[in-house]
């Protein structure tokens, strides 16, 4: 398994992480002995990376994740949790991280995770579920610089969703360390430019602005949500088709632009569309490591022969760029 250089942080990662979220299941409601095989592979395979949330099954994916840690225990990997901060806690912050991280730390049994993100949106003005800049910056950093000091935190992150100017002015502080970031075949905008009015969220280069503060990339909606799959059917123990994050606003749109990529396999670039999602996510530099999610042990696999086959050439690449410029003008 390749290992690359996550920012500024000297930690090495797992090209492929293993993503433990409610989107594909497997850590959430999956077979126990199957969550235990799944792992034991994947590190068996040289991957190193585990992210989880309080908010993957209200607590069932850390919980599953602690157990079957607990039991290998493993050298050397590095686990990532997430907090969201309610909107009735906005007012007392530095407690809702606290409180969240303590419940975190006691599933997962562990004194310490390598990295916790803030799971918030984060807008200019805040709002809803969103945190402001300035809610950020003035409050969720220091508790969790608080945490970082106590031993409780390695590392400081983001989930990089919300206003793409906020989300700038974040990680051009440089008070995080790691910063999750969407990136898929049908929104490629935090590496470049889109075309004229593209049906996405243009992240303006995002990429640009981590490698400028030394911040660590997470792939995360690698398969925007299992659209890029091309199917809208989902096995039985995933989640329910999630709501898109920077690309269509409904799901099904997702799947429709999806299948008309459906060129770069008829064409031999990938053997199906779910591998080329994968080995697009793994094409750009800036990538420390990518997210995939699974609702068995397969998919697993499926996703560890597509890494192991490596970045898509830029042949591939220069396709897929052609085959995008036909969504150009269409309703988000």
């Amino acid at each position: 398994m390749q290992l690359r250089m996550f920012g500024r942080t000297g930690m090495q990662l797992s090209v492929l992480g293993f993503g433990c979220g409610a989107v594909g299941g497997l850590m959430v409601r999956g077979d126990a002995a199957d969550q235990e095989r799944t792992i034991a592979r994947a590190i068996d395979v040289g991957v190193n990376y585990f992210d989880t949330a309080v908010l993957y099954g209200n607590g069932e994916s850390e919980t599953n994740l602690g157990r079957v840690l607990h039991r290998l225990k493993p050298a050397g990997v590095v686990v990532a949790t997430k907090v969201r901060v309610p909107p009735e806690k906005f007012g007392r912050i530095a407690d809702a991280v606290t409180n969240s991280l303590e419940g975190s730390l006691a599933r997962l049994r562990l004194d310490r995770v390598d990295i916790l993100h803030l799971h918030n949106p984060i807008t200019e003005a805040g709002g809803g579920p969103a945190l402001s800049v300035g809610q950020v910056l003035d409050d969720v950093v220091p508790a969790f610089d608080r945490l970082r000091r106590q031993g409780k935190i390695g590392f400081l992150g983001i989930s990089a969703v919300g206003d793409t100017t906020a989300l700038h002015r974040v990680i051009d502080s440089r008070a995080f360390d790691s910063a999750q970031v969407v990136y898929n075949m049908l929104n490629p905008s935090a590496a470049g430019p889109l075309p004229a009015n593209y049906p996405a969220q243009d992240y303006g280069r995002l990429f640009d602005h981590t490698a400028a503060a030394g911040v660590g990339v997470v792939g995360i909606r690698v398969l925007a949500g299992g659209a890029l799959s091309g199917s809208a059917e989902r096995h039985p123990i995933a989640g329910a088709a999630p709501e898109p994050i920077g690309s269509a606003v409904r799901y099904d749109a997702d799947v429709d632009r999806a299948r008309r990529l459906a060129p770069l396999v008829e064409e031999g670039f990938a053997a199906s569309l779910t591998e080329a999602a994968v080995r697009f996510a793994l094409s750009h530099p800036a990538m420390g490591t990518i997210l995939v999610g699974m609702a068995t042990p397969q998919q697993f696999e499926d996703a560890l022969a597509a890494v192991e086959k490596g970045p898509l050439p830029q042949a591939a690449l220069d396709r897929l760029s052609a085959l995008r410029q036909a969504f150009a003008g269409e309703a988000r």
